[in-house]
C-alpha cells in the first residue's frame, strides 16, 4: 500500500470531433505530467471526442474510433503513468458516457455516468444510457471514486463510492461557464466532501464549443473542505497535485492557488474565448463586421481584436444619408484605437436605387420600417460579399436586449456567422465597454489602454435608420427594459410580480408581447456564446406559434 500519490490535472481545450488532434493534445499533456512526476493523469469529460458531441456521438464510426484510441494511448504509455481518460463506452449494445483507466498497456477498468443531465444546455438522455452505481477504481493501491460531472451534483453516487471504500473522489467535468457557475460547482463539491469525509479532485474542460464556453478553473479540496489546489480560469494548464496518506485518509499538499476572474472580467473573457474558438476551430481567417459608431459594434470589435488579434478584424462603416458625422468619426476613432482595418462603403446610392425600383410597388404608402430594413439588409449584402470574397466570417453585433424584443432586422443586422453579444444585455454592454477601457484582459491580443472612444459609451443609442432616431423612441430606457427582460427570460416571473418591481402594467405587457413574437427571428439568428444562466436557443426554447400571454 502506497503512502504517496501524484495526481495530475489536465485542463485543456479539445475540439469536438477532432479525434486526431485531441489524441495529440492528450499525448503532450501526459508527457508534461510525466515530467512533473505524475502517477495518475486525469482528463476532462469525453476528452477524446470533445464535449458536448451532441448527436455526432450516435454515429458508430465516430464513437468506435474514439474507443480504439484508448488502446493506442494505453500501449504508448504502458510504462508511464496511469491515465484516467473519459470516453464513450459501449457495453451490451448500449452507449455510455464513461471513463477508462489505462495502465500496463491496456484498459484495466471502466466506469459510466449515472446521472445524465437533461435540462438547460444538456440533452444527454438523447444520446447516452445511464450507467449503474459505481464502485472504486484501484490505482497504485489507492481506491479512487470516479464521478463524471453531473454525478457530483447528486448525493447518491458519492455516498455509494464512500460506502464501497473510495479514498479520493475524482470528478472529470465538461461544465460550461455562466455567471454563477463557479459558486454552484464549489457548493456541490463542498457538499460531497462534507457528506463523505473524502477529498475531491475536480478537472474541468477549457475553451469554446459553438454556443458554450468552458472556463477550466479545476481544483482540489481536502477532506476538511480546504482548498489545496486551484487552477486558473481561462488558461490551459497541467498541474500535478501531491498526496500523502495520513492515518486512515489522504491529504493533498498545498499547491498553486490561482485567483479566479469574476463578474465583468469573467464575462469578457467568456466572450473572447467563445469567439476565438468558434473562428479558429472552424478555420476562418478572421472576422468582418459593420462598425456603426455605436456601442454594440465597438464592443464587438474590441472582443474580436482581443480574441483574434487586430490584423484579423475588418471593420466596415456603411453610412447612409441618416448617418451622423459623429458616428463616422466614432467608428473611425474606435478602429484606430483597436488597430484594426477600417473601410467606408456608403450605401446611399444603393438605397436610392431600391427606392426607385420599389416606387411603383409602394405607391400610395408612407415610409415606415420597411425602408429602414432595406438599409440594414443592404449592409448585410455588403458584409456577406466581403465574407465570400475574402473568407472572413461576418460577426453580428446585436445584444440580448435587442434580440429579446426583436429590435433587429432579419437578414439585415442579424445576418452573420456568430454573435459575441447575443447573451449580454444592453446595460451590461455599457459596463463591459467601460471595463475594457480600463483593463487589458488576460491573454488578450488587442492593445492596452482605451480602445472605445468615450463618446460611444455616453451618447444615446441609435440605429440611425431615420432622421433623429433614438432607441428610446420605441423602447423603454434600457435600465427598465433589461430588468423586465431578466424577470421574463431568466426568472420566468409572473406578470404581477414584475409590475410589483415598479414597472407599469402597460410596459410589462408590451415587452412580454414583443419577447414572444420575436421568437421566429431568434430561431434564425446566428449562434452566440452563452454568458448568463438562460440563453436563447439551448436554454430557452419557446414555441414560435404561441397564443399564451401572462399579461392578460
Amino acid at each position: 500500500m502506497t503512502d504517496m500519490l501524484n495526481i495530475s490535472l489536465v485542463q485543456m481545450n479539445p475540439t469536438v470531433g477532432d479525434l486526431k488532434g485531441n489524441l495529440e493534445m492528450a499525448r503532450a499533456a501526459i508527457k508534461t505530467a510525466q515530467e512533473q512526476g505524475g502517477e495518475l493523469v486525469v482528463f476532462s469529460e469525453l476528452f477524446l471526442t470533445g464535449y458536448p458531441p451532441e448527436d455526432l456521438i450516435l454515429k458508430p464510426a465516430f464513437h468506435l474510433d474514439a474507443i480504439t484510441l484508448l488502446d493506442v494511448l494505453a500501449k504508448e504509455f504502458k510504462d508511464g503513468p496511469a491515465i484516467l481518460m473519459p470516453t464513450p463506452w459501449v457495453e451490451e449494445g448500449k452507449l455510455f458516457n464513461g471513463v477508462a483507466l489505462l495502465e500496463g498497456g491496456k484498459v484495466s477498468a471502466t466506469r459510466t455516468k449515472v446521472h445524465l443531465p437533461n435540462y438547460g444546455v444538456f440533452d444527454e438522455y438523447r444520446v447516452f444510457a445511464p450507467g449503474p452505481m459505481p464502485g472504486p477504481m484501484n490505482v497504485n493501491g489507492v481506491r479512487l471514486g470516479v464521478m463524471i460531472c453531473e454525478d457530483m451534483w447528486e448525493e447518491d453516487v458519492a455516498e455509494c463510492l464512500q460506502e464501497t471504500g473510495a479514498e479520493i473522489l475524482v470528478v472529470p467535468n465538461g461544465s460550461p461557464f455562466n455567471v454563477i457557475k463557479i459558486d454552484q460547482r464549489m457548493n456541490h463539491a463542498v457538499g460531497r466532501v462534507t457528506e463523505t469525509g473524502l477529498p475531491l479532485v475536480y478537472v474541468n474542460q477549457l475553451g469554446g464549443q459553438d454556443e458554450l464556453v468552458f472556463d477550466g478553473a479545476s481544483f482540489v479540496l481536502n477532506a476538511d473542505c480546504s482548498m489545496a489546489v486551484q487552477l486558473p480560469g481561462w488558461e490551459e494548464a497541467v498541474v500535478t497535485s501531491k498526496w500523502i496518506r495520513e492515518g486512515d485518509g489522504w491529504r493533498c499538499e498545498d499547491g498553486p492557488k490561482a485567483v479566479l476572474e469574476t463578474d465583468l472580467e469573467a464575462t469578457y473573457l467568456a466572450a473572447v474565448w467563445g469567439l476565438r474558438d468558434y473562428v479558429e476551430k472552424n478555420r476562418f481567417p478572421g472576422v468582418v463586421l459593420g462598425m456603426s459608431g455605436g456601442i454594440d459594434s465597438a464592443l464587438s470589435a474590441a472582443i474580436a481584436a482581443d480574441a483574434l488579434g487586430p490584423d484579423k478584424v475588418h471593420c466596415v462603416m456603411m453610412p447612409s444619408k441618416y448617418t451622423s458625422q459623429e458616428s463616422l468619426d466614432d467608428a473611425a476613432g474606435c478602429s484606430e484605437l483597436l488597430g484594426v482595418r477600417h473601410d467606408t462603403i456608403p450605401i446611399t446610392d444603393a438605397v436610392t436605387s431600391y427606392d426607385g425600383m420599389l416606387k411603383s410597388a409602394f405607391e400610395g404608402t408612407k415610409p415606415d420600417t420597411t425602408e429602414e430594413n432595406i438599409q440594414s439588409r443592404l449592409r448585410a449584402v455588403i458584409l456577406m460579399a466581403l465574407s465570400n470574397k475574402f473568407g472572413h466570417m461576418v460577426l453580428t453585433t446585436g445584444n440580448k436586449s435587442e434580440m429579446s424584443v426583436g429590435y433587429a432586422t432579419l437578414y439585415g443586422d442579424m445576418c452573420g456567422g456568430y454573435n459575441a453579444l447575443k447573451d449580454i444585455y444592453k446595460m451590461r454592454v455599457f459596463a463591459l465597454a467601460s471595463w475594457r477601457n480600463q483593463n487589458l484582459p488576460k491573454g488578450a491580443l488587442g492593445p492596452a489602454g482605451r480602445v472605445i472612444p468615450e463618446r460611444i459609451i455616453t451618447k444615446p443609442p441609435s440605429a440611425e435608420l431615420r432622421e433623429d432616431q433614438k432607441d428610446e423612441d420605441s423602447l423603454p430606457p434600457y435600465e427598465q427594459l433589461d430588468d423586465i427582460l431578466e424577470c421574463l427570460v431568466e426568472n420566468e416571473m409572473a406578470f404581477e410580480d414584475i409590475v410589483a418591481r415598479g414597472h407599469t402594467p402597460e410596459t410589462v405587457k408590451r415587452i412580454e408581447h414583443l419577447l414572444y413574437v420575436a421568437e421566429y427571428k431568434r430561431r434564425q439568428a446566428p449562434p452566440g456564446v452563452k454568458i448568463g444562466v438562460k440563453n436563447f436557443g439551448r436554454d430557452r426554447r419557446y414555441p414560435i406559434t404561441n397564443g399564451f400571454r401572462d399579461a392578460r
